[in-house]
């Protein structure tokens, strides 16, 4: 992965009207004169986007990305129209690269500027994320309506993030931008933003009919566009300027097909096997969603939300039967100071899984805070090393000591911890039974999926002419397996036990989660929920005592005084659930389409010998069958994320994550890495 290097909010002055002005750049951060209006003249007005929104049909998706975020003006600006000029099951997506994003108060302070859009404004500053190095931030608003996605980031490196490759054959093959706000500070105050590789990255990611503006008139600009496919039109600019630039793109960008390289043995570009070049977006928008726990049920409402229709299959008679069944999980992830996938995977999904519950948790569960104490030297010494990367990320994680901790959890606790004040509790099963709560989802229960099938237009469950739909998504954890087109895929089962513990007089005052070896939450219908075990090549369903006494035994450390009353129970009493996880070796989901086992092996076998083989040949993947599986132990903080993912895949949109990321939980990667091993 690459590293998230140390972001720097933008540094700010304040000139007598009010209006930021970047002490960096010394430059404005829109028109003195009406900065609103000239967003709506520059980039609203020249990408005629009232006229292109009025010709949306029932369903669509239009992109904007926009070089500088910035205030957000012209985000929250091109929100306002969309609710007047778009389709009411439209949506719009804003795509947002910003290298010194500004705080969440100066950003308060210069959108106060604008009252008129004082609706939209609250809602963004609601969710305004906390920045930890580089990174995408999915934001979500009116239902999905309106998403937003802030890369922090360089322009050009940003953007480029979401191309299907580096690879410039292959670039291409992933969502295009329908429109560009090239904003930011003036190329003579910024140069380094304006290069060719950030025009290269918008020719990859544009497409015939995708349109540009910008305020500057500069010839770096112009020159840059015209390199990029597009044909430019100088126009009067706003206010004093005046001139401003147009553009538009006519044809579709020529791909470099890199003849050159066809004759190496080698390539300089990652193997393409990531790549479906033959994906589409179906013109029935139905899918069947196989699971009724929390991946499915995610993955559900994320689709439905996208106007599609679901038909959400469960073999049990109620959802959230197996592993999602649990009275009481945790919003949780494990933050590491490392840049490697698992690292930047937990706190990408971490940050997004608590915007998404945000508007839910009075349904659901509760918003408590959650403490991961430092119980074990190790934990000691992580904590240590996360104070670089998080000490003045408070929204998101804060230091605190034992007596701290001890304020927040209202029991004595004599250990340092992280203390996750978004975080909290929640019920698996009303958390699925809020989530199908949607007219687009139809829930099938106790029909167990046996057979699964392709006919050459869709996707069939058990020969039931009932049950089927273009698009599947498998996300029935290790019943995956069940399957003969799945498999293939390393899928591994962990058996879990949790206990159920009386409330005492001493444990009702516990108020927030602890973390430790294990975990327990407060009290709930007169019982703690603590827990679990990790029981490898166990399959055993049954309640063991001898499980009991590890979980009671996991409370040692953090809560001596609170055992002291537990132990006198007799555990061959205890009540409990036993619940097997689903994972993968690499500890990472499966979020994607499903690949085709054979054509895989054979068209990148060339990798047994040399694993960076110049292949020219996309990867093979079934058409409109995915999965969204593996999400372990932290399906809570997992899942929201992986259903957004696998949304966009489907439905052809710019992803939620960087490409890299994206690559990670590619359900194709075990298949090339045992190429590479020599192990197929």
């Amino acid at each position: 992965m690459n590293d998230s290097p140390h972001i720097d909010h933008a540094q700010l002055q304040w000139d007598d009207d009010g209006q930021p002005v970047s002490s960096v750049f010394g430059d404005v951060y829109f028109s003195r004169a009406n900065g609103l209006e000239e967003t709506r003249h520059v980039f609203l007005q020249h990408n005629q986007l009232t006229e292109r929104w009025h010709q949306l049909n029932t369903g669509e998706h239009f992109t904007i990305a926009e070089t500088g975020f910035g205030s957000g003006l012209n985000f929250l600006a091109a929100w306002q129209l969309w609710l007047i000029a778009a389709p009411a099951d439209a949506q719009l997506h804003f795509v947002s690269v910003e290298k010194f994003p500004l705080t969440k108060t100066d950003l308060q302070r210069a959108l106060a500027l604008w009252p008129e859009l004082g609706e939209f404004t609250a809602q963004l500053i609601d969710a305004y994320p906390v920045f930890v190095g580089t990174g995408f931030h999915r934001l979500s608003f009116m239902d999905g309506r309106i998403k937003l996605t802030l890369i922090i980031n360089d322009a050009a490196t940003g953007f480029a993030q979401l191309l299907a490759t580096p690879h410039p054959a292959f670039a291409n093959h992933c969502a295009t931008i329908d429109a560009w706000f090239l904003d930011g500070f003036a190329p003579s105050k910024n140069p380094q933003m304006w290069s060719d590789e950030l025009f290269t990255a918008i020719r990859q990611l544009s497409h015939a009919g995708t349109t540009a503006a910008t305020f500057s008139a500069a010839a770096i600009v112009k020159q840059g566009l015209k390199f990029a496919g597009f044909n430019i039109q100088k126009v009067p600019g706003f206010g004093r300027k005046r001139e401003m630039v147009k553009a538009f793109m006519e044809q579709e960008p020529i791909v470099d097909h890199q003849d050159s390289l066809q004759t190496r043995s080698y390539s300089p570009y990652p193997v393409p096997w990531t790549i479906d070049a033959a994906a589409t977006t179906p013109a029935e928008k139905h899918a069947l969603i196989i699971g009724g726990g929390l991946a499915g049920c995610t993955s559900a409402r994320t689709l439905a939300e996208r106007g599609w229709k679901i038909t959400l299959v469960e073999r049990h008679a109620e959802l959230a039967q197996e592993a999602s069944g649990n009275p009481q999980g945790v919003l949780y992830a494990k933050l590491s100071p490392k840049s490697e996938a698992q690292a930047e995977f937990n706190l990408h999904a971490l940050q997004f899984a608590q915007q998404f519950y945000c508007s839910r948790w009075s349904d659901i569960g509760e918003q408590c805070g959650v403490l991961q104490l430092a119980h074990c030297e190790s934990e000691r010494q992580l904590h240590t090393q996360l104070r670089g990367k998080f000490s003045s990320a408070d929204e998101l994680v804060q230091f605190v000591d034992a007596a701290q901790a001890t304020a927040v959890a209202g029991v004595p606790l004599s250990l340092n911890a992280l203390y996750f004040p978004k975080a909290g509790w929640i019920n698996p099963r009303k958390l699925c039974e809020s989530l199908t709560n949607h007219s687009a989802i139809n829930v099938v229960v106790d029909c167990s999926a046996l057979i699964l099938e392709w006919d050459g237009d869709n996707w069939q469950i058990n020969n039931n002419p009932g049950l089927r739909a273009p698009v599947v998504v498998i996300a029935n954890a290790t019943d995956a397996k069940s399957f003969a087109i799945t498999q293939h895929l390393p899928i591994k089962s962990i058996r879990g036990q949790i206990t159920y513990l009386p409330k005492t007089a001493a444990s009702g005052s516990l108020k927030t989660l602890i973390c430790s070896e294990g975990y327990i939450g407060p009290a709930v219908g007169g019982l703690h929920c603590t827990g679990a075990t990790f029981n490898l090549k166990d399959d055993t369903r049954e309640l063991r005592a001898e499980d009991h006494r590890t979980n009671l035994e996991n409370l040692r450390v953090p809560l001596p005084e609170l055992l002291a009353e537990w132990e006198e129970l007799a555990v061959e009493n205890l009540q409990g659930r036993v619940a097997f996880r689903c994972t993968l070796p690499d500890y990472l989901p499966l979020v994607g389409a499903v690949p085709d086992e054979q054509p895989m092996l054979e068209e990148f076998a060339p990798l047994r010998k040399n694993s960076r083989a110049a292949i020219h040949k996309t990867g093979s993947y079934h058409k409109g069958l995915f999965i969204n599986i593996g999400h372990g132990s932290r399906g809570l903080a997992y899942t929201p994320l992986c259903a957004e993912l696998l949304a966009a895949h489907i439905n052809q949109e710019v992803l939620p994550l960087p490409r890299e990321l994206a690559n990670a939980l590619n359900p194709a990667r075990f298949l090339i890495r045992d190429l590479i091993k020599n192990k197929r």
